[in-house]
């Protein structure tokens, strides 16, 4: 056994790593009395069981072999502290408690973070190459595969970006963290951060659709009568929505109120269009809508876009078609040698169909409201301008 003072300094060293690294000092000392008890069972005619008390003021060591029966169970033990055992001890418990914190460091960590799925984080971007990007989040780095990175979006090293976690998973180097761009709750977690009223739950978002990097559609309800929770979102002057954006580097944002009617519903996730009606077919899971002739071409947006975020939000399939189209479906066939009426013909084009795929779930009741707001909706001057049907080119 070792002399007292070694064994005191070696308390002393034990405690000194533990606050350094932030571990429980009972950790370390589990671990230098697993390392002794293997250094034991090493030895010539050692017995094959053994266990190590140590104190933990002194540093005073003993080993006590163990006999068992078949069943389990303990019948004997004796000590059988080796004489010379202090050095074989203290090579052994270098090494297992450097690997021992080296552990619980990783598994400390990975306890943080994974509670912190569904977290916004902050990190700054160290490397990277076609595979993912290397971001560092303080207490570990984190990786931001290709498919999370919103394309056309350059992350440039030592640069500061904000993403979503999406996943943390152990592995032998610590936690593994992946980080999004891309996911429609990094939106969530935006509004949540700028928008009082929603990390309150006075307001909340009700469904979410994204197409990364272009345009985004989120529906919101109050819990509050006296609360206009789009007008929440929007800000003064603009001000909460502008910073999101700034956030999503551009990418344009339509807030729209959620309501349980699901035929205004439909017509408030198609904004900034204007419609006239809806139509809803339960058993199809879709919805008729009709619009002025000239807001066709906004209803259905720039590659159909407007359709198809306002069919995820919904989880509706959404087939939008114009006044002029609706009359000519509904105008009588024309008898033999009969002629067309003479008149302009339309330039709407065929109708649009959008469908739900990856459409957030709908959520329950709530007060029916028609208000809307988009990014285009805010001038410089934070006061609210009209849409216009080239906005569907935006």
């Amino acid at each position: 056994m070792a002399n007292t003072n070694e064994n005191v300094e070696m308390m002393e060293a034990l405690r000194n790593i533990a606050a350094e690294k932030d571990l429980p000092f009972e950790t370390l000392l589990d671990a230098l009395a697993n390392a002794l008890a293997t250094a034991y069972k090493r030895r010539p005619n050692a017995a094959e069981e053994a266990r190590v008390t140590i104190d933990a003021d002194s540093g005073e060591y003993h080993v006590y072999a163990q006999e068992f029966d078949e069943e389990g169970n303990l019948v004997r033990e004796w000590e059988d502290t080796p004489d010379d055992f202090g050095r074989i001890a203290a090579q052994t418990a270098k090494q297992v408690i450097l690997q021992r914190i080296r552990e619980e460091e990783r598994e400390l960590k990975f306890q943080e973070f994974e509670g912190r799925e569904g977290d916004l984080v902050t990190g700054i971007v160290q490397q990277g190459d076609a595979r993912f990007l290397i971001v560092d989040i303080g207490k570990a780095e984190a990786l931001l595969p290709k498919s999370e990175q919103v394309p056309h979006e350059r992350y440039e090293a030592g640069s500061r970006i904000r993403a979503y976690i999406s996943k943390v998973s152990r592995s032998a180097k610590g936690p593994q963290v992946i980080i999004s761009r891309t996911h429609p709750n990094l939106v969530c977690e935006l509004f949540r951060l700028e928008v009082p009223e929603i990390f309150e739950k006075v307001v909340e978002i009700k469904a979410i659709a994204r197409e990364a990097g272009h345009r985004t559609k989120i529906a919101v309800m109050s819990n509050d009568p006296a609360v206009d929770p789009v007008g929440a979102c929007v800000g003064a002057r603009g001000a909460r929505v502008r910073m999101v954006v700034n956030e999503l580097r551009g990418e344009k944002v339509d807030i729209v109120q959620w309501t349980p009617d699901v035929h205004q519903f439909v017509a408030n996730a198609l904004s900034p269009a204007k419609v006239k009606e809806v139509r809803i077919d339960p058993d199809e899971n879709s919805a008729q809508v009709i619009v002025p002739d000239f807001q066709l071409s906004l209803a259905i947006g720039k590659e159909g876009q407007n359709a198809r975020l306002a069919a995820k939000l919904t989880g509706l399939r959404i087939d939008i078609k114009s006044e002029t189209q609706i009359a000519e479906e509904n105008s009588p066939p024309l008898a033999e040698g009969e002629e067309a009426p003479q008149g302009e013909a339309s330039e709407d084009g065929p109708p649009a169909e959008a469908t739900p795929e990856g459409a957030s779930e709908a959520a329950p009741e709530a007060e029916s409201a028609t208000a809307a707001a988009t990014t285009e909706d805010v001038d410089e001057s934070g006061s609210k301008v009209e849409s216009s049907e080239e906005e569907a080119d935006e």
